[in-house]
């Protein structure tokens, strides 16, 4: 535990060291569920429960305080750090004001806040100035350290566990909802929290929908059949797609499938550190666009990874014009998607390193027919 903390510490130095204005400290105030914010977890190093109404004080030294209730209090020792206790409202106002008297400028993550939780804070703290370093946080958490990269590797390595068991669970007339619920089974027998998201099972012409999750469709032969999920394990998250051939692929779909397993290659050749990333999109896009797919390549190539699916909601986009650094984690995943006729997605979460990259996914991508 002692070099967790280490990691924490470091965590919040880096954030400190990126703000532009003076920021005596900052407070990063979780919510009730929807409006949980992953940065609670990311500094504080908890991996389970949810902490509403909880809150982590930063300081410039790397140094965390928490504020919770009771009823976690059991639950946040595990980090093994300072742990203040609240009963009720007006003890959690006082702590507040309390810890943070001597302060003048305070840093609020202010994308992770609702306005209702702001004009709380606001109404406590209404002698402090109070800083948006929502980007400084961003910048921080796009750099994966070896805790996050290890997390991370774990979940990939159940994700493709599972992968390549789904060959043996399909049949002619089992049903999308089916697969996805063993899927499910078989990431937590595995080892994962939970599913990362919900998952794509998808038969038929419903491959031709990205964000397709599943229904009850029956599988039958020709269909492709396309699986998009990812295992959640201490918080941190892998997803990975592959598409099969349920039965002898025809000419059409062969040419989909290689089409974009070169366009995946295309995607791990050119991401590396000093590259813009909307570069590696559009190479990525301009050879899909070169062939008979042409335009039937529609989302981004990939996007960051990490506590969120879509971490920090960085993309390789075409408005991604911020340099990749080492350390990063992204998907790679491009795809060609025909209406009524179906879609090949084909994906894989990779660590950018100074030399190469480093696949944390390693499912087979070769064209398997079942």
């Amino acid at each position: 535990m002692a070099s967790n903390v280490f990691y924490l510490k470091k965590r919040v130095k880096n954030i400190f060291n990126k703000t532009n204005n003076k920021v005596d400290l900052i407070i990063i105030k979780n919510s009730i569920d929807p409006y949980i914010d992953d940065n609670f977890f990311y500094i504080s190093g908890l991996t389970k429960g949810i902490y509403e109404g909880s809150i982590a004080i930063l300081y410039p030294s790397g140094d965390i305080e928490l504020i919770t209730s009771q009823l976690e209090l059991e639950s946040a020792k595990k980090s093994n750090l300072p742990v203040h206790i609240y009963n009720d409202y007006e003890e959690y106002k006082n702590l507040l004001e309390k810890l943070t008297t001597k302060y003048k400028n305070i840093g609020l993550n202010f994308t992770g806040i609702s306005h209702k939780g702001f004009l709380n804070l606001k109404q406590i703290l209404e002698k402090k100035q109070l800083i948006d370093v929502s980007n400084e946080i961003c910048e921080t958490r796009l750099i994966k350290d070896n805790i996050e990269i290890s997390k991370m590797q774990k979940a990939c390595n159940i994700s493709d566990d599972v992968m390549k068991k789904i060959p043996e669970i399909l049949y002619e007339g089992i049903y999308e909802y089916e697969v996805a619920a063993e899927i499910s089974y078989l990431m937590q027998k595995l080892g994962a929290d939970s599913s990362a998201f919900e998952i794509i099972s998808s038969f038929n012409k419903n491959t031709a929908e990205p964000h397709y999750s599943h229904g009850n469709t029956k599988l039958k032969k020709g269909d492709f059949a396309l699986f998009d999920f990812g295992a959640q394990y201490k918080k941190y998250n892998s997803d990975i797609t592959r598409t099969f051939i349920f039965g002898k692929a025809d000419k059409k779909q062969k040419e989909m499938y290689y089409t974009v397993r070169e366009a995946q290659q295309i995607g791990f050749d050119e991401i590396r550190p000093d590259i813009a990333a909307n570069e590696v999109h559009r190479k990525v896009k301009s050879f899909i666009d070169n062939t008979k797919f042409k335009g039937h390549f529609i989302h981004s190539t990939g996007h960051s990874l990490g506590l969120s699916v879509h971490d920090t909601n960085k993309g390789l986009n075409q408005n991604g014009n911020f340099l990749l650094k080492e350390n990063m984690v992204f998907t790679i995943e491009p795809g060609i998607y025909i209406p009524k006729f179906g879609g090949v997605r084909i994906e894989d979460d990779v660590l950018i390193k100074k030399d190469k990259i480093r696949l944390l996914s390693n499912s087979p991508r070769k064209l398997i027919e079942i």
